[in-house]
């Protein structure tokens, strides 16, 4: 069922912590000041933390690829604060690569191993904290070019699309697997947004395109979750 969906949200996020992947620019930096606009405690993934200027925001050291880091990163917030409310999985890559037949591999295997397996292996280590938390909510960036129900999955860039119908996979399992634990999983198609990846062409703001991923951070126990949205609205996988 797609269409607008009635949700409970908070209004602050006052004594919530919030980690972000990838948040040294574009929809991920939008992301993690809006989260601190809004009260929360935001730890700012990055490679190099020196590339988090935000005062307000705890910069942490966490390359997706690198679980040792990952492991790392999440050891540090539980001796910090002992708690996480929040995980945004927004670090990502995309090639621009043609069909299937002319791809690079190591293009593949790289844009697998970000924006899949990096999801993946960072939500697996926070979930123990995730869990502890009533109502905490997994929010990954997905994209409208992995929606493979709606039959425009063509057009190149395999690599990215492959993933982020991988990434739709992970949130439909976490919702099954968790959801009777409070976890509430998204995935949201934030549209095409200027940013490094998007390209100046692309219709959207940084802004615009944190809206609804910062919109699914502030939802309240017992929303509905495991489902894909674009601009708050539940859209088909």
């Amino acid at each position: 069922m797609s269409g607008k969906h009635a949700v409970d949200c908070y209004e602050s996020l006052d004594e919530q912590v919030a980690l972000v992947t990838g948040a040294t620019r574009g929809i991920g930096a939008t992301i993690a000041s809006d989260l601190t606009d809004l009260g929360a405690t935001v730890y700012a993934g990055a490679r190099d933390t020196d590339d988090i200027t935000e005062p307000d925001q705890r910069a942490i050291r966490l390359d997706v690829t690198d679980e040792s880091e990952i492991e790392t990163a999440i050891d540090r917030i539980a001796d910090e604060v002992g708690q996480l409310d929040i995980l945004v999985n927004n670090a990502g890559v995309f090639y621009r690569s043609g069909p299937l037949h002319e791809m690079s591999t190591d293009e593949f295997d790289h844009t697998l191993e970000v924006n899949l397996r990096g999801p993946t292996l960072v939500t697996k280590h926070a979930l123990p904290l995730l869990l502890k938390q009533d109502g905490a909510r997994v929010v990954s960036l997905s994209s409208n070019l992995g929606q493979f129900s709606q039959g425009q999955m063509g057009g190149g860039y395999p690599p990215y699309r492959i993933s982020k119908v991988g990434l739709g996979g992970l949130t439909a399992y976490l919702h099954a697997e968790y959801a009777s634990e409070g976890l509430i999983a998204s995935a949201v198609s934030p549209g095409w947004v200027r940013t490094d990846m998007g390209g100046s062409n692309a219709n959207r703001s940084p802004k615009e395109g944190a809206d609804t991923p910062v919109w699914l951070s502030r939802f309240k126990p017992g929303s509905v979750g495991g489902r894909l949205w674009r601009d708050r609205t539940l859209v088909e996988w």
